[in-house]
């Protein structure tokens, strides 16, 4: 594949996925009326009346409020286009989504998980994804005020990932809903499936970016060794990091 076809098809990918998320945010917007009062009939409140008070009630109501939130200011602080165009607000923003996941999402899914409809598996598979939100957020903070950039971008790009499951989730178990295919190890299995499988294809795609640039290292020497100027050019070239991480352009 080309690189300008490459390049065109992460500008589709990413287009699809802003959409997605400003679809879900809607959806769960338009939801706020079953919510607010609490309709028990309800898709998601349904059966839900014997716990429906005190902490889980304002676990659920922090966790539709804030979780949206996070998902729209994750896309928007992805976007190297706007990374490099508005750098102050990027750096406020960023502020606010660590503020934002690690003291409203992560706590407010974590007391949710434990009421998880799919069972056990499920309860610890949302109380894992919380936990590794928390902790890719804390680690992309603490690597930005340490000036790391590189990894505070990777770090981050996990966290985002890992809010994004929530949309990969409610597509993945809306069409099975669709199609009729309800067996009752399917809801278990995606509860751990919309989170670790973005993940991993993420960390392989880092992987073998790295792989690609180290390889490709000893020819842009070669190149720049025999170019005008020789080794002048290659001292004021800036060559591409080794650890560098794959980070689709928004």
């Amino acid at each position: 594949m080309s690189a300008l076809r490459l390049a065109s098809l992460q500008r589709v990918l990413s287009l699809l996925a802003g959409v997605l998320v400003l679809k879900v945010t809607l959806a769960v917007s338009l939801g706020y009326v079953n919510y607010l009062p609490p309709n028990f009939r309800s898709d998601f409140l349904h059966g839900r009346e014997a716990y429906f008070y005190g902490g889980y009630q304002g676990a659920f109501y922090t966790h539709i409020a804030a979780g949206p939130v996070a998902l729209v200011v994750g896309t928007l602080l992805v976007s190297e286009r706007l990374r490099r165009r508005f750098p102050a607000w990027h750096r406020v923003l960023g502020r606010v989504q660590v503020a934002n996941v690690l003291l409203l999402v992560v706590p407010s899914g974590l007391w949710m998980s434990y009421y998880a409809a799919a069972g056990a598996v499920a309860a610890v598979a949302f109380a894992s994804l919380a936990v590794a939100t928390g902790a890719c957020a804390a680690l992309g903070f603490r690597s930005a005020v340490q000036r790391r950039f590189a990894a505070h971008r990777r770090w981050m790009w996990r966290c985002y990932l890992l809010l994004f499951s929530a949309v990969v989730l409610r597509l993945v178990v809306g069409l099975a809903t669709v199609c009729g295919f309800a067996p009752g190890w399917f809801d278990p299995l995606m509860s751990w499936a919309c989170w670790l499988m973005p993940l991993a294809a993420y960390e392989w795609l880092s992987r073998a970016t790295r792989r690609t640039i180290q390889l490709s290292l000893p020819a842009i020497e070669i190149n720049l060794r025999h170019s005008p100027g020789g080794n002048s050019a290659l001292r004021n070239s800036t060559l591409p990091s080794t650890n560098a991480a794959f980070i689709p352009p928004m």
